[in-house]
């Protein structure tokens, strides 16, 4: 019985620390109250799926392809594919490609690193920023060892909803939802990793055109032109690029699109005929010059958008 009593004082003792060092750990995590500013690596790459009013679930890789932009304070955040890249020149759904600053991670809008992230990361604290060119006011809500969750607010009564991963070292979420309640972005992690090799692309872009016709009634036709000046800073453009979306109806509803540059050369054409319809094509024009002429013929039920923008493109090979 003295035998059973004292093996049973001895266990406890030797549990008693084990215990205590494990609550000490669970005290330690759970009173990290900050998130201090990663640094990324060359090579370092985010797998995101992106949702926008213009296509759902479109996958794309982030990679860091440079970390001495802007005389060694900032990063180039590119991506894996040239397509990709191009699609963000002419649609500017990516606001996280190109810059980001070493200090903060501050993407860059008109040439301005704008401070969507505000380190170090804390509870209750404020600051505000510009992207999509609107501004917003940012808040952390919440904050654990691993996740820093934030809300942002405009004017309008648009809403930023965006979480920063420091496992990943970016973004997990982020979603922009616009007045009127319309996901206007969808930004969700997918997969992280080092030591990305291959060739990865930053097209650089530059608002040309746009423009959206709809038509349920008499036939009509558009007359429209625009003038290609190079990017205020870097020069001419490589190529242009175009995004469209085109539906006709039934019965004779038709769609002709032509485009022609300054010396009345055609250099684009689409025709669309009763029930047909072509969504997010994406393409590109090469070697811009000066003026372009765009005329377009509508009949019966017949929608169509179209977008141009000048692209300059980089590369690297890491």
């Amino acid at each position: 019985m003295k035998q059973t009593t004292l093996c049973g004082i001895v266990i406890l003792i030797l549990v008693m620390p084990l215990s205590g060092c494990t609550q000490n750990s669970d005290t330690q995590n759970d009173s990290i109250s900050e998130i201090n500013v990663p640094t990324w690596d060359i090579g370092n790459f985010w797998l995101y799926t992106f949702s926008t009013p213009d296509y759902s679930d479109d996958t794309a890789r982030l990679v860091v392809a440079s970390d001495t932009e802007e005389d060694g304070t900032a990063y180039m955040l590119t991506i894996s594919s040239l397509t990709e890249a191009r699609r963000h020149a002419v649609l500017n759904h990516n606001p996280f490609l190109g810059r980001m600053t070493h200090d903060g991670l501050s993407a860059f809008e008109d040439g301005v690193p704008q401070p969507v992230l505000d380190f170090p990361l804390e509870v209750g604290k404020n600051w505000n920023f510009m992207l999509f060119s609107m501004d917003w006011s940012a808040n952390v809500v919440s904050l654990n060892s691993d996740l820093a969750v934030i809300h942002a607010t405009s004017s309008d009564g648009s809403k930023l909803v965006y979480s920063f991963d420091s496992n990943i070292k970016f973004f997990s979420t982020f979603i922009w939802t616009d007045s009127e309640n319309v996901e206007q972005l969808k930004m969700m992690h997918v997969d992280y990793g080092t030591g990305h090799t291959g060739d990865v692309y930053f097209v650089r872009g530059g608002d040309l055109f746009g423009d959206t016709w709809e038509n349920d009634g008499p036939d009509f036709e558009v007359q429209d032109s625009f003038f290609v000046n190079g990017h205020p800073n870097d020069g001419d453009w490589d190529e242009m690029i175009y995004f469209l979306d085109a539906n006709c109806g039934g019965g004779s509803s038709s769609i002709s699109l032509t485009l022609r540059d300054h010396m009345s050369a055609s250099v684009l054409e689409r025709i669309w005929g009763p029930s047909s319809s072509e969504s997010g094509t994406l393409g590109t024009i090469a070697y811009p010059s000066e003026e372009y002429t765009l005329t377009l013929t509508f009949t019966g039920d017949s929608y169509l958008r179209l977008l141009v923008a000048g692209g300059i493109t980089q590369s690297w090979s890491l």
